[in-house]
């Protein structure tokens, strides 16, 4: 089996033997101009909600169902997402694949750009993808809502995973109706898992920093950012390490918003 963070070459080899669908969460241009070959486009706006104010919440099921029925989903499909920015939507792409049971699927460590670093084959030409008919469930084992996170909050074995900004965490960057964080929420910014000499894969030494902060294997973690797509990459990072976390899909949009969450600052 893969690894859930995989090198570009390993992927690639995988692909070979294997029923792989690449997943291209790139920018629409940059998937015009140039993409794995074979990886099928898919826009952020397919697998989010949408809906004001935790527009980031997981998109409905009949969305889902399009989705995967686009992108040719079988039993023994094996997704393979990337992107180019680090990994919060591909991360966030394997959530999805979680939270609808499909546990076959990886992400590429560095996406795009250890693709292209490693001086492996990219090419414009786009497939014709082979649909299929699905018919999803959410699997909630991997979704935090408001009520876990909120019960969390007098559990010691549980942490909340902060993938904000440090301004974000501290209040002083406010994107919300109230600005802060969620009481006892450990920050570590989703950029600071990467590692930018090594072309945006994660940093070799991210258990380190994460037992540092108190992010121990021991504990349940719920990791959220403002919209769960920096989260994406955090949930990625902490499931591959063989954490047990969730994604709390509203996120900050949601927690920021609501007048009656508890918040520090």
């Amino acid at each position: 089996m893969l690894d859930l963070i995989a090198e570009p070459q390993d992927a690639l080899d995988f692909s070979v033997d294997h029923d792989v669908v690449f997943v291209d969460l790139c920018s629409a241009e940059q998937y015009a101009a140039a993409h794995i070959e074979g990886a099928i486009h898919v826009s952020p706006a397919e697998i989010v909600s949408g809906v004001k104010p935790a527009t980031g919440k997981i998109a409905p099921i009949d969305r889902l169902n399009a989705l995967f029925g686009r992108l040719g989903k079988t039993d023994n499909t094996h997704f393979i997402s990337y992107d180019d920015e680090g990994g919060g939507w591909a991360g966030r792409f394997v959530w999805t694949c979680f939270a609808v049971g499909h546990r076959s699927a990886s992400a590429i460590d560095g996406g795009l750009h250890a693709w292209h670093a490693a001086g492996l084959p990219l090419t414009a030409d786009v497939p014709t993808p082979a649909s299929s008919t699905v018919d999803l469930t959410l699997d909630t084992s991997v979704i935090a809502e408001k009520a876990d996170v909120l019960a969390s909050l007098d559990d010691v074995d549980t942490v909340v995973w902060d993938a904000r900004s440090a301004e974000e965490h501290a209040g002083t960057k406010v994107v919300a109706a109230r600005g802060g964080r969620v009481p006892g929420a450990i920050n570590l910014d989703w950029l600071l898992t990467m590692d930018r000499e090594r072309a945006l894969r994660t940093r070799l030494d991210v258990q380190e920093v994460l037992n540092g902060l108190g992010i121990t294997p021991d504990k349940r973690v719920i990791t959220h950012c403002q919209t769960h797509h920096r989260s994406g990459l955090t949930w990625l990072i902490g499931q591959s390490l063989g954490y047990d976390i969730k994604a709390y899909h509203g996120s900050w949009s949601e927690w920021g918003n609501d007048p009656d969450t508890p918040i520090e600052s």
